[in-house]
């Protein structure tokens, strides 16, 4: 039997609880007692017990530091975490790794894998948030009508934003018609396009009291609203999934409501500032149009105008007279041109022909060519210059050739 030292038990003994699959990740229900914080550390120590047993615990300070309540003894929570040996003293004890009080652990349970489950799918994902309207003209409000809610939403938009209109849808905001009717009212809202924004909306409350902002239609309503939605459910530290599901999670009702609404005061002060800005702008394209309009009131055409008016009437005399030369040139081009071409037809001319002794002989209107075509007796007509006499054939005497 080979000898051990104390280290060497308690670490195969560790090493045991460790590889131990089912002490990795034990969900159990416990009362504490013998509570300690310790501040500078952050680590949280304490006795987990029920009826019969009981059980050394510790929380490091990385998974305190996500609490949401302060422990203290007395209280009933479920805890998870493993079971483990520390080596150092022997000491076998439970590491809390998450802690809720008895009444919520099944609620946060179902919360975080549903969480888990619509995250995946992308319900929560930035890319898909839509940005708020600057000047919403219709706000959209889903929450009870009898609420204190309803009334700190509505005193903060008549305050800040009195020209907006308010469309409350009234729901209710706990039981078991609360997650249908809210669902409803997003989808109503979506369908009808009648707001430009939706703040959903209610006062705080224990993790049943705001079970049904949980709710996975009333998620999956939110993420495909086309509308920009504002949630304010509860108080500051309250977490919702609609609250991830919005396109903007405010802590509160009312800081949702001064979200969604410019101030007056911002307002006018906008308006001011675009209204020098306009004004500016004004200034410099007037100051730049008026030195323009000096430049050419200072021009030599503004100051002696007479100058160019005669000097654009001499430019017009000076065109009409070389318009008139070329004219003229041209009618001269072309007399001379047509006295030539008359003189070169009248020189072919057959009527310059007979002044030289020459005539013509026709019969029928027929020019003679030739002797064989006239016979004795035929009657012909004799052309000369200056007139025309009436013939008769008496005899033909033939050519030898």
């Amino acid at each position: 039997m080979p000898l051990l030292t104390v280290s060497g038990l308690n670490t195969y003994v560790k090493s045991l609880l460790d590889e131990d699959i089912h002490l990795n990740n034990i969900l159990m229900s416990a009362e504490i007692s013998n509570f300690k914080n310790h501040y500078q550390s952050g680590h949280l120590y304490m006795t987990l017990k029920d009826s019969d047993s009981s059980i050394s615990a510790v929380m490091f300070s990385q998974f305190a530091s996500r609490l949401k309540f302060a422990p203290e003894n007395g209280m009933e929570v479920i805890v998870r975490g493993k079971a483990a040996l520390y080596s150092k003293t022997g000491q076998y004890q439970f590491y809390i790794q998450d802690m809720r009080p008895v009444g919520t652990g099944e609620l946060s349970i179902a919360f975080d894998e549903l969480k888990k489950k619509l995250e995946k799918e992308g319900l929560f994902s930035a890319e898909h948030k839509k940005p708020l309207p600057m000047y919403p003209k219709r706000i959209g409000i889903i929450t009870s009508d009898t609420g204190a809610a309803v009334e700190d939403i509505c005193n903060i938009l008549f305050r800040r934003y009195p020209i907006g209109e308010i469309i409350l849808c009234p729901v209710h905001v706990q039981g078991v018609n609360a997650a249908p009717e809210i669902t409803a009212a997003v989808r109503r809202f979506n369908s009808m396009k009648c707001a430009d924004v939706i703040i959903i909306g209610r006062g705080g409350g224990s993790s049943e009291d705001l079970s049904a902002f949980n709710d996975e239609e009333l998620i999956r309503a939110v993420y495909e609203c086309e509308i920009p939605i504002v949630s304010g459910v509860g108080h500051q530290t309250d977490t919702t999934l609609c609250d991830f599901a919005a396109d903007v999670a405010a802590p509160t009702p009312s800081a949702a409501a001064e979200i969604i609404s410019p101030e007056e005061g911002e307002m006018f002060e906008e308006i001011e500032y675009y209204q020098r800005k306009i004004i500016s702008s004004f200034k410099r394209s007037l100051n730049i149009h008026k030195e323009m309009l000096d430049k050419f009131a200072r021009s030599r055409v503004m100051r002696y105008p007479l100058d160019l008016i005669m000097s654009r009437i001499r430019e017009l005399y000076s065109l009409s007279s070389r318009m008139k030369s070329s004219y003229r040139m041209l009618i001269s081009d072309k007399q001379k041109e047509f006295s030539s071409a008359a003189a070169k037809l009248d020189a072919l001319s057959p009527l310059k022909v007979l002044t030289r002794g020459y005539s013509v002989a026709s019969k029928n209107n027929k020019i003679i060519n030739s002797v064989s075509d006239v016979a004795a007796g035929d009657k012909i007509n004799v052309r000369f210059y200056d007139g025309s006499v009436n013939c008769t054939i008496t005899e033909r005497t033939d050519s030898d050739v």
